[in-house]
């Protein structure tokens, strides 16, 4: 997932509220709370992202199951645990100037139940729980050094996690039928009231890992329609999950390629 968050703001407290909630819409947003925490709202994209009408092709996505053999990588099969996990995931220096640690408050999940049930798998990968349960989970900070004391640092957050028994292809089929299901949006409720999501779509994406599904769910948040953008790529049993949104400008915003690149050239 990736998120630009305001300077005053640190980084790793916008990644984790990015998972809590990871869509400021999943937090009340229709009864006219804002997201604030600690003094700022959770942040998008810089200005430079393009417009949620079109997408910048290394960052948009679509179905790749099927990417081209050159690009496949060999699967393991293996079920990792969770230290298997965290020796896939990407490390400091294996991606240019980006830093990745371990997320803060990773263990927390969102708490949002979809009101159609066609819609679950989706509102599942909103959570930062995507469905169904894995074996284990890791979550990553991914920040880009080199635009370290701006205003809108780009920060990046992944959640990797292993599927026993054919559970990733049952989670990335429950998620593709969702995206064909819930195009017209959903409704969620939860403890801060009903949240609702007006659009939903497939996006155009470079193939990656074994298979890839990216798309784009269109949030309501104070009147704004914010597009949140999602990335799910799977190599045998490991599945990664990359978020991004712009809370300020409202815009589609730039998920790197060359992270997406990295971390599925790792996955076993």
């Amino acid at each position: 997932m990736t998120t630009r968050v305001p300077r005053a703001r640190t980084a790793a407290m916008a990644a984790t509220t990015a998972v809590l909630c990871l869509a400021a819409v999943a937090c009340g947003a229709d009864d006219g709370k804002s997201s604030e925490q600690d003094g700022g709202k959770v942040a998008g994209a810089s200005a430079s992202a393009k417009p949620s009408g079109a997408p910048s092709p290394d960052t948009a996505a679509s179905d790749s199951a099927a990417p081209s053999p050159t690009s496949t990588p060999t699967s393991s099969g293996k079920v990792l645990d969770e230290a298997g996990l965290a020796a896939v995931a990407l490390r400091t220096g294996e991606a240019g100037s980006y830093e990745v640690t371990p997320m803060q408050g990773g263990e927390e999940r969102g708490t949002e139940r979809s009101e159609n049930k066609d819609c679950r798998p989706l509102v599942a990968v909103i959570n930062g729980a995507p469905e169904p349960t894995p074996a284990a989970t890791v979550f990553r900070t991914v920040m880009d050094k080199s635009e370290e004391g701006k205003d809108d640092q780009t920060v990046v957050t992944e959640i990797l996690t292993s599927h026993p028994g054919g559970g990733a292809q049952q989670l990335m089929r429950g998620v593709r039928d969702a995206v064909r299901a819930c195009a017209g949006g959903f409704r969620t409720s939860g403890a801060d009231g009903p949240s609702t999501y007006t659009e939903v779509k497939q996006l155009p994406l470079p193939p990656a890992g074994q298979e890839s599904i990216a798309y784009q769910v269109t949030g309501s948040i104070e009147g704004d329609e914010v597009p949140l953008l999602f990335q799910l790529v799977r190599t045998g049993s490991t599945i990664v999950t990359f978020y991004v949104a712009d809370f300020v400008t409202a815009k589609t915003p730039r998920l790197p390629a060359e992270l997406v690149a990295a971390q599925a050239a790792k996955l076993p």
